[in-house]
Protein backbone atom coordinates (compact mmCIF):
# COMPACT_ATOMS: atom_id res chain seq x y z
CA UNK A 1 0.00 0.00 0.00
CA UNK A 2 2.75 2.38 0.74
CA UNK A 3 5.17 2.85 -1.51
CA UNK A 4 2.95 1.70 -4.65
CA UNK A 5 0.64 4.25 -4.29
CA UNK A 6 3.41 7.15 -4.56
CA UNK A 7 3.63 9.14 -7.84
CA UNK A 8 5.99 9.36 -9.94
CA UNK A 9 7.91 13.26 -10.00
CA UNK A 10 8.42 13.79 -13.83
CA UNK A 11 11.50 15.87 -14.08
CA UNK A 12 11.58 18.46 -16.71
CA UNK A 13 14.29 17.50 -19.46
CA UNK A 14 17.88 18.66 -19.96
CA UNK A 15 18.16 21.76 -22.39
CA UNK A 16 20.74 20.41 -24.73
CA UNK A 17 24.46 20.98 -24.79
CA UNK A 18 25.99 23.71 -26.46
CA UNK A 19 27.44 22.99 -29.68
CA UNK A 20 31.61 23.98 -30.29
CA UNK A 21 30.42 27.16 -31.95
CA UNK A 22 28.98 28.12 -28.58
CA UNK A 23 31.61 26.91 -26.51
CA UNK A 24 33.82 28.99 -28.82
CA UNK A 25 32.14 32.08 -28.73
CA UNK A 26 31.62 32.14 -24.82
CA UNK A 27 35.54 31.61 -24.46
CA UNK A 28 36.72 34.28 -26.80
CA UNK A 29 34.45 36.60 -25.28
CA UNK A 30 35.52 36.01 -21.92
CA UNK A 31 37.25 38.69 -20.10
CA UNK A 32 41.11 38.66 -19.72
CA UNK A 33 40.52 38.12 -15.97
CA UNK A 34 38.12 35.53 -16.57
CA UNK A 35 38.50 33.18 -12.62
CA UNK A 36 39.01 30.24 -15.25
CA UNK A 37 42.03 31.37 -17.03
CA UNK A 38 43.41 32.85 -13.73
CA UNK A 39 42.72 29.21 -12.19
CA UNK A 40 44.66 27.80 -15.11
CA UNK A 41 47.71 29.84 -15.29
CA UNK A 42 50.93 28.66 -14.23
CA UNK A 43 51.61 29.90 -10.23
CA UNK A 44 54.91 31.87 -11.86
CA UNK A 45 52.94 34.41 -13.82
CA UNK A 46 50.09 34.99 -11.56
CA UNK A 47 52.16 37.96 -10.40
CA UNK A 48 52.23 39.30 -13.65
CA UNK A 49 47.97 39.69 -13.63
CA UNK A 50 48.16 43.39 -12.62
CA UNK A 51 48.42 46.09 -14.97
CA UNK A 52 51.82 47.05 -15.72
CA UNK A 53 53.32 50.44 -17.81
CA UNK A 54 56.46 48.00 -19.71
CA UNK A 55 55.58 46.94 -23.20
CA UNK A 56 57.51 44.21 -22.78
CA UNK A 57 56.33 42.69 -19.87
CA UNK A 58 52.90 43.25 -21.46
CA UNK A 59 53.70 41.14 -23.98
CA UNK A 60 55.32 38.23 -21.83
CA UNK A 61 51.92 38.29 -19.88
CA UNK A 62 49.90 38.23 -23.38
CA UNK A 63 52.54 35.25 -24.44
CA UNK A 64 52.08 33.69 -20.98
CA UNK A 65 48.53 33.69 -21.09
CA UNK A 66 48.12 33.05 -24.78
CA UNK A 67 50.20 29.61 -23.69
CA UNK A 68 48.24 28.54 -20.93
CA UNK A 69 44.92 28.86 -23.49
CA UNK A 70 46.39 26.87 -26.01
CA UNK A 71 47.57 24.21 -23.45
CA UNK A 72 44.19 24.38 -21.40
CA UNK A 73 42.21 24.30 -25.07
CA UNK A 74 44.63 21.26 -26.29
CA UNK A 75 43.44 19.13 -22.40
CA UNK A 76 40.10 20.26 -23.01
CA UNK A 77 40.03 18.38 -26.73
CA UNK A 78 42.15 15.57 -25.68
CA UNK A 79 39.28 15.37 -22.81
CA UNK A 80 36.42 15.87 -25.48
CA UNK A 81 37.62 12.92 -27.55
CA UNK A 82 38.33 10.48 -24.93
CA UNK A 83 34.59 11.38 -23.63
CA UNK A 84 33.39 10.47 -27.23
CA UNK A 85 35.17 7.16 -27.09
CA UNK A 86 34.32 6.44 -23.88
CA UNK A 87 30.67 7.35 -24.66
CA UNK A 88 30.63 5.19 -27.85
CA UNK A 89 32.25 2.05 -25.38
CA UNK A 90 28.77 2.31 -23.46
CA UNK A 91 26.57 2.66 -25.92
CA UNK A 92 28.27 -0.72 -27.20
CA UNK A 93 28.09 -2.29 -24.00
CA UNK A 94 24.13 -1.23 -23.94
CA UNK A 95 23.37 -3.04 -27.09
CA UNK A 96 26.11 -6.10 -26.20
CA UNK A 97 23.51 -6.25 -22.46
CA UNK A 98 20.28 -6.20 -24.03
CA UNK A 99 21.36 -8.69 -26.46
CA UNK A 100 22.74 -11.10 -23.87
CA UNK A 101 19.36 -9.94 -21.25
CA UNK A 102 17.12 -10.80 -24.28
CA UNK A 103 18.79 -14.07 -24.95
CA UNK A 104 18.98 -15.31 -21.34
CA UNK A 105 14.76 -14.21 -21.58
CA UNK A 106 14.32 -16.69 -24.31
CA UNK A 107 16.45 -19.68 -22.37
CA UNK A 108 14.05 -19.12 -19.41
CA UNK A 109 11.09 -17.87 -20.49
CA UNK A 110 10.55 -18.87 -23.83
CA UNK A 111 7.00 -18.66 -23.73
CA UNK A 112 6.82 -15.39 -21.79
CA UNK A 113 9.23 -13.05 -23.52
CA UNK A 114 6.27 -13.16 -26.70
CA UNK A 115 3.87 -12.33 -24.44
CA UNK A 116 5.77 -9.31 -22.54
CA UNK A 117 6.55 -8.15 -26.46
CA UNK A 118 2.49 -8.47 -27.40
Amino acid sequence: MGSKTKKRVVLPTRPAPPTVEQILEDVRGAPVGDPVFIALAPEDSAGLSGRTEDPEAQREQLYQQSRAYVAANQWLQQAGNELRQRCEDLRQARQELEKDIGQVKQMVLPGAVGASLG
